[in-house]
Parts: C-alpha cells; structure tokens; sequence
C-alpha cells in the first residue's frame, strides 16, 4: 500500500472522491452479466444461432434420400351415353379407382453420398455459430474495456483538474504577497482552462462509450465493475508455437475447410456415381370399381391388382456431362485444399500477432508502473522546489500532467493484457464463454 505524504493528501482525496463519482449509483454488472445479456439480443449472434438451426432441419432432408416414399392416388370418372333414339342401350358408367405405391431405394450411391455431405455441412454450419460466439465475446469484452477506460481518463482529468485549481490558488496567494509573479498565475490558470476542456471531451467520451455498450447488451445505463487487482495472470503457455498448434486443430475457420474438402470429396463421390447403376424395390397396390348400366341391363365389376419387383437403371451415355462433372469437382477439391493452407497460415499469423501483442502490453504495464512510481517522486520534488524557490509553477504543472497521463496509460496497458488474452484465444480459436471467469475474478465484487 502506498503512503501519500502529508502534501499530497488533497491530490489523492481528490483522485478518490472523482472515482467515486464516475461509478454512479446503479449496481455495477460483471462482464459474464453483460456477456449473457448481448447472447439474447446481439442481431448478428441471433442470426448466426437461427442459421445454424435451420440448417439441423436441412440435414434430416438428405435422410429422406434413403428412406421409403409412399404415394397415395385415386380417382373417380363419371360417363353417361345417350342415343338419338330411346333405347334400352342408353347406359351410364362410373368409374373408381386407388392406387397405393412404395419405393425403397436399394443401391443409390449418391443418395449415400448426399446424406454424408449434409452431416459435414451441419458440422460447418456449427463452426459459423462458433465464430460468431467468439466475435461477440471480444465486442462485448472491447466495449467493457472502453467504458472503463473512458471512465478512468474522466477520473484522472477530474483529480488533474483538482490539483491545477490547488496549484492555481497557491499561485494567486503567493502573488498576493509578492513570493512569485503574475507569470505563474497566467501558467497555472492556462493549464486549468485546457484540463477543463479535457474534461468536457472525456466526459462525452465516456457517455459516447456507454451507448455503444448499451446498445450491445441491449440494456440502457449499463454500468460495468471496475478492475479491483493489479496483478494480471500470466500468459500461459508461453510459446507462441503452442498456440499455433492448438489453432491448428481448434480453430472454426481451419474446422471449415477441412470439411470442405471433405464435402468437395462427396461431390466427386456423387459426380462419378452418374456412371453407376440404380436399384430401388418398389410395391403397389391398385384396386379399380366399374359400374355401368341402365333400367334393364346393370354391369358392377371390380379389379385388385398388386404388384413387387425391383427397378433397376444403368446409365448408358450422359453426353459426357457425367464426365464433366467429375472433373470439376476434382478441381474443386483442389480448390478446398488450397482454401486449407490459406486459412492455416492465417491463423499462425494472427495468433502469433495476438501472442507477441500481449506480450507487449505486459511489458507496457511493468513499464508504466515504474514510470508512475517515478512521475510521483518527480511530482513531490518539484512541489518541495517550488516552495523553497528553485522551481517554478510550470514544472510543477508538467509533473502533475505527466502524472496523471502516466496513471491513464498504466490502467489502459492493463486493460489491453486482459483484452489481449481474450483476442489471442480468439486467433488460436479456443476461444469459449467461459474464459471470462477468469477475467470476472479480477473485478470489483
């Protein structure tokens, strides 16, 4: 814990009172909270999960290939003759008939083909959900982030804002009595108006960075925890090849186009099939009523017919678009391997971007910590020289804003580690719902 000098107990009551205020009265969300509040009402996440659902439906439609189909017909005609004379040949006919068939397909390759296609479409249709998840972890995860740091900058402009209006009075008393000149005053008071200003643009910053928020959750006046410890987690594993080797196999865009070859494969499958045979079992049964007659002659039959046999079809001559087919689709499985390697080293290449950025905002946070450190030992020492006289206003001015400046770099270098691990485990793809916990622990409760 640090122990603020006597002197500098106004700056840091100061700090702590305008943090109070920049939190609000509502009751603060975590991250999760405001993560499962986007999942209900993100547009683009609603549309990906309705895709994805539509497409299980899809998938059971490539099983009706293989299974039976049954057909239900009937009829009914109603005939009537008349002749030009009376005669007791002047008949009426009337005529019903039904037909019930099946068809049980028995050997249909790219019925086969079909359905096994459709299972690898819905596993694509699930890493499409997936990186739609993973899209909206780190928006909602960005937009958090912002907000704590719009609100972080407004503190420290505040309490900045606190300590020039301290550093002005103390300009304009030694004025006053003739210990310093107007130069002082005018510096200070300039400094004042341009924190002033500062302020006016963090504070619609910070508002700016609620509404996007808010509209994310789709929850007005959202208000997110603070970040309550400083010591950060380490990054683990730390080799950025292994996380290149767990992209490799998790990753939804990798998942993708290894299905596709797979699919383009199918299709191959379904093209060749063209110069296969065909054979499906089929059954029918047919029942026919007849009634014909008049006053002196009536006539009522009936036939029932059923029939089962095999139907059987070999393909002779397509015009060699069976041919043709088979050679676009080899061309598109090479297309879906080339589509492969692209996306491997897409993913090698933004993971281990992903990896050395987090790597680098690490350092910044160690870096700014001793820089922080620094500025106030800076700060007290040109406060102490100001008072005996062998500094001036201004650099006590300069310390204060270097302060402050290095207090706003120092809570965003924090915030971009943890932003950073989310976007990493993004570019790797395992990114889940669950690596938020981690980062909820971190919170204020």
């Amino acid at each position: 814990m640090t122990i603020f000098p006597s002197r500098l107990r106004p700056m840091h009551l100061a700090l702590v009172l305008a943090w109070g205020a920049g939190s609000g009265l509502v009751q603060a969300q975590s991250l999760v909270d405001l993560y499962r509040a986007a999942q209900g009402y993100d547009a683009a996440y609603q549309s990906a999960k309705v895709l994805f659902e539509s497409s299980v439906y899809k998938a059971e439609q490539a099983r009706s290939n293989v299974l039976p189909t049954v057909t239900l017909s009937s009829a009914a005609t109603q005939s009537q003759r008349n002749s030009s004379v009376a005669s007791p040949q002047d008949l009426s006919y009337s005529s019903q008939n039904a037909t019930l068939s099946a068809t049980q397909p028995l050997y249909r390759p790219s019925n086969t083909a079909t359905l096994e296609q459709s299972k690898k479409l819905l596993e694509q249709a699930r890493t499409v959900l997936d990186t739609a998840e993973q899209d909206l972890i780190v928006r909602v995860s960005q937009a958090y982030f912002d907000v704590l740091g719009a609100q972080d900058t407004l503190t420290f402009v505040r309490a900045q804002k606190t300590a020039v209006a301290e550093q002005l009075a103390s300009a304009k008393r030694n004025f006053e009595v003739g210990t310093a000149t107007i130069t002082d005053t005018r510096e200070a008071q300039a400094r004042f108006d341009l924190v002033v200003a500062q302020e006016i643009a963090a504070d619609n910053d910070l508002r700016v960075k609620k509404l996007a928020l808010d509209q994310l959750v789709g929850k007005p006046g959202s208000d997110p925890k603070k970040l309550a410890t400083v010591a950060l987690p380490e990054l683990k594993p730390a080799d950025p090849n292994l996380w290149v080797e767990q992209g490799m196999g998790k990753h939804p865009s990798i998942v993708r186009a290894k299905l596709e070859i797979d699919v383009t494969k199918l299709e191959t499958t379904k093209a060749q099939s063209g110069h296969l045979p065909t054979l499906d079992l089929t059954a029918s049964a047919f029942v026919n009523r007849n009634m014909s007659g008049s006053d002196l002659n009536a006539v009522d039959s009936s036939l029932t017919r059923q029939n089962i046999g095999l139907s059987f079809s070999l393909p002779l001559f397509a015009g060699f678009a069976t041919t043709n087919r088979i050679k676009e689709t080899l061309a598109l499985e090479e297309k879906a391997h080339s589509d492969l390697e692209a996306a491997q080293r897409t993913v090698s290449q933004a993971t281990r971007t992903a990896y050395f950025g987090v790597l680098s905002s690490m350092g910044q946070v160690k870096a700014f910590e001793a820089a922080e450190t620094s500025s106030q030992v800076a700060l007290d020492a040109n406060k102490l020289g100001y008072q005996v006289g062998v500094r001036i206003n201004i650099d006590v001015l300069n310390s204060q804003s270097q302060l402050f400046q290095t207090k706003r770099d120092l809570a965003k270098a924090r915030y971009d580690v943890l932003l950073g691990s989310l976007k990493l485990r993004q570019a790797n793809g395992t990114l889940k719902s669950e690596d938020l916990q981690g980062v909820n622990a971190l919170l204020a409760p």
